[in-house]
């Protein structure tokens, strides 16, 4: 099921006269491609999936795809109407359920990481290191020799439980440490 929506009165500028503004779709994994499709197209195009099913899985993958809005189809009808009114505005609805789901997959991205006990300046240099600076340009960069560069790195990787370079590197990228 899909719905397009093309207000009167709106710019048109840059659409072809079939674009739509807003689509309502009903989710299927056919229909993320679909979005992304649409998107493709259309940027400034809305759609709002509707769906029985609120799982964070299906959520993660319409919002990536450039899902505007999710709704459950148990909404009353005047939330969706609401809804589209909302998306058309530029806003993205969602049911309390689904805006639930939401926070909950962005808190667990945001589990804070391990206090390792680096200091300041093991922290701006493991930073240098994700830039893929070497040793010589990270000493220079921060006006101390080499070979203190060289003695940080080793705390560095003592406290990253880690061996080499690219283990401190993807543990910093990883656990986001900076």
């Amino acid at each position: 099921m899909a719905a397009a929506v093309r207000p009167r009165g709106r710019d048109t500028d840059g659409f072809q006269e079939s674009s739509p503004i807003l689509i309502v779709i009903k989710y299927s994994l056919l229909t993320i491609a679909a979005v992304r499709r649409i998107k493709s197209i259309s940027p400034s195009s809305r759609v709002i999936m509707l769906t029985v099913i609120d799982s964070h899985e299906r959520i993660f993958k319409a919002i990536c795809a450039g899902a505007s809005g999710y709704l459950l189809k148990t909404s009353p009808a005047e939330k969706i109407v609401e809804a589209v009114l909302e998306a058309h505005a530029g806003g993205a609805p969602m049911t309390t359920q689904v805006a639930r789901s939401v926070l909950d997959m962005f808190a667990r991205l945001a589990t804070p990481h391990e206090d390792y006990g680096l200091t300041a300046r093991e922290q701006r240099i493991l930073e240098l290191m994700t830039q893929g600076l070497i040793k010589k340009e990270i000493a220079d960069q921060l006006s101390i020799s080499y070979h203190t560069v060289d003695t940080h790195l080793r705390n560095i990787y003592t406290k990253l439980h880690v061996h080499t370079r690219t283990g401190a590197v993807a543990k910093a990228l990883k656990e986001r440490l900076f």
